[in-house]
């Protein structure tokens, strides 16, 4: 059983939907599902204690009414769960749209974490989620971007700080998740670059994730901010890594455990990205533990009492990994490890 309490131990429901195509093998597993798997996971006597949630259908539709908001409360509360964090449906083709796009675009993304922010009013004062942060991106792929880095990156910044106006209207706070698919966030370099144009500490900050901050070091999409090459050594991996957390660190404030094995994979609509690896997978390229030190711990070691949960993101594993009960022990005894080496 796990020493220390804090940061609580989240798992993410949106595996069950992202990459996902109904009527194929790969169809969408329910919301009611995901959570049976996570409630059911077990350690010893360790379980995990919450979830993140995706804002999309048909898990959470974001025009649920307050009523249907507090229907799904009362069931994830049913299984001794809290909620966490929300993404929120920022990308074209949902509510949201291009942060980078014309007036009527980012009137979109910003109407989308609006509607993110309703929902999670719902949950707080159901009293479910008591911490947590709204997940967005810039709802653009990089091609698009290196049209106009500047301008592009300066339009990005403008709707993530009109959409933080909103969210600290409603009490809460916005992530922006470092993945290579997104514009303006695309490298660990840009990434830093946006949120010092955003320039809102403590309202708009990053969301690390361990398999997709990975290919920020190998310069996926973005060569040009490499930190490594390949062959690099155990001493090389070390150096960078510590030179893109030192960068990030300071403005993370969501933190999702994963593995990686060096690869890119993409499944259905969504683009290619960080390939998201089990725990326990032999070709994993981080020592989970390891690596999740350098994002939970302050410069001078001390644990950042800044995250109240951290959670485990299995995006776009296939679904015969996700009905195993084995798959969410496993991750749950990494995400155990983590926290008895870097919680309180």
């Amino acid at each position: 059983m796990s020493q220390n309490k804090q940061p609580k131990l989240h798992n993410a429901m949106w595996p069950g939907l992202v990459g996902k195509t109904p009527g194929t093998e790969e169809s969408p597993i329910s919301l009611d599902r995901m959570l049976e798997l996570t409630a059911s996971a077990r350690v010893g006597e360790q379980r995990f204690e919450g979830v993140d949630l995706f804002l999309f259908d048909p898990h959470i539709p974001i025009d649920l009414s307050e009523g249907e908001i507090l229907a799904v409360a009362d069931k994830i509360a049913a299984k001794g769960l809290a909620v966490g964090s929300l993404v929120a449906p920022v990308w074209p083709g949902t509510v949201g749209s291009t942060a980078m796009g014309g007036p009527e675009d980012r009137e979109k993304f910003v109407l989308a974490v609006k509607k993110a922010c309703r929902i999670a009013g719902v949950l707080n004062k159901h009293g479910v989620r008591q911490y947590g942060v709204i997940r967005i991106d810039s709802a653009t792929g990089p091609d698009q971007w290196y049209g106009d880095p500047a301008g592009n990156t300066r339009k990005i910044a403008e709707t993530f700080r009109e959409a933080a106006k909103v969210a600290g209207d409603h009490g809460e706070r916005l992530a922006a998740e470092g993945e290579i698919c997104w514009a303006g966030m695309h490298s660990w370099k840009n990434m830093v670059d946006l949120l010092e144009a955003v320039g809102m500490p403590g309202v708009v900050g990053f969301q690390a994730d361990l398999a997709h901050t990975y290919l920020y070091l190998l310069g996926v999409n973005a060569p040009e901010h490499a930190l490594l090459q390949p062959g690099y050594s155990a001493e090389q991996f070390d150096a960078a890594y510590k030179t893109m957390t030192d960068a990030l660190r300071p403005w993370t404030i969501d933190f999702h455990v994963a593995q990686n094995d060096g690869s890119v994979h993409g499944t259905g609509s969504h683009d290619k990205t960080g390939r998201h690896c089990p725990a326990d997978d032999p070709n994993g390229k981080l020592d989970i533990t390891k690596a999740s030190g350098h994002w939970l711990r302050e410069a001078d070691g001390s644990p950042r009492s800044v995250f109240k949960h951290i959670c485990w993101d299995g995006c776009m594993f296939p679904n015969a990994m996700l009905e195993k009960q084995e798959t969410w022990n496993n991750i749950l005894a990494a995400m155990i490890k983590v926290r008895d080496a870097h919680g309180w």
